[in-house]
């Protein structure tokens, strides 16, 4: 946060209490653990725009000198938020924010680990329940983070085929690269015999439809 607290509650002075844009104020001033309400009442800002009712021509305009919040911290918060709420619901549910222990309720980015591992195609279901329990139980981004990682890397060792492919196709792809650029070279400079130009070039086509 970069704005003081003093300025923030400066700003809610001059505000109906109450009101949207007073309640973003005040979660702001307890950011770190309020960040789902800040993050719901971002979400309606940005999806109803609701900033240019404010004075304000952008999303990030408003974050930056109402709230004092970056861009990435403002999207990260918007994108976690919306997470939770269409993936994972019954994390947003009163009952749950108010009986959990401070400690286990997770921050924005580490939600924001979570939402990123859902989306990885080498991660199955249990993957992801497995990951999503190390997160609501208070394990920080930054093991989160580590564990995703190694956890990726693992399953793509799982998948020799996979890998293969990925190499396979990596390899044909510098192999045509290089007999362009070296096809090109002699015909400039007419260091090979036409018919083997030609056979350069056919050999050229066949690689490229291995990339198809």
């Amino acid at each position: 946060m970069s704005k003081s607290l003093d300025t923030i509650e400066e700003k809610m002075k001059g505000l109906e209490e109450g009101s949207l844009r007073y309640h973003i104020l005040e979660n702001a001033k307890s950011f770190k653990v309020s960040w789902v309400e800040l993050g719901r009442s971002l979400y309606s800002v940005w999806k109803d725009k609701l900033y240019k009712d404010w004075g304000y021509g952008t999303l990030e305009a408003y974050t930056a000198k109402e709230i004092g919040i970056r861009k990435q911290t403002a999207m990260k918060l918007l994108k976690s938020y919306y997470f939770l709420e269409k993936e994972e619901p019954q994390y947003l549910q009163k009952d749950y924010i108010h009986e959990a222990e401070a400690a286990k309720l997770p921050g924005y980015e580490t939600v924001d680990l979570l939402r990123k591992a859902k989306s990885k195609k080498a991660l199955d279901t249990q993957d992801y329940e497995s990951l999503k329990k190390q997160v609501f139980e208070g394990r920080d981004s930054s093991q989160v983070k580590k564990d995703l990682t190694a956890l990726i890397r693992q399953r793509q060792e799982l998948e020799p085929e996979e890998a293969y492919e990925k190499r396979r196709l990596s390899t044909v792809r510098r192999f045509v690269g290089t007999l362009k650029a070296l096809k090109k070279e002699a015909e400039m400079a007419k260091l090979l015999p036409a018919g083997v130009l030609k056979e350069i070039s056919v050999l050229v086509s066949k690689l490229e439809t291995e990339l198809k």
